[in-house]
């Protein structure tokens, strides 16, 4: 194994050092983006809860549960057939 000189060895720290610093930038990057996401979702399914109760009244356990684990599309979908919708039942169609 060949040894670096002084030069290619302060070459090859400075390049992990950048290496290092561009991977957290993108970490960070990526981590904001899913909490910007997941606070959408979670508020999403707060307001979305609080519709269904104003309209049919307390809701089931197994709504809670359905909306709870539900994507953001699935949930503007529920949201959208609330408008029209005569029953629980028909938001989830």
């Amino acid at each position: 194994m060949k040894l670096l000189n002084p030069l290619e060895q302060m070459f090859l720290d400075d390049g992990i050092k950048k290496g290092i610093k561009q991977g957290l930038a993108q970490g960070r990057q990526e981590g904001l983006a899913q909490g910007l996401e997941q606070g959408r979702v979670e508020g999403a399914v707060v307001l979305l809860e609080r519709l269904l109760t104003q309209r049919f009244g307390p809701l089931p356990q197994t709504v809670h549960k359905r909306l709870d684990k539900a994507s953001l599309e699935q949930l503007e979908a529920w949201s959208d057939a609330l408008v029209a919708a005569q029953s629980l039942r028909q938001v989830f169609r």
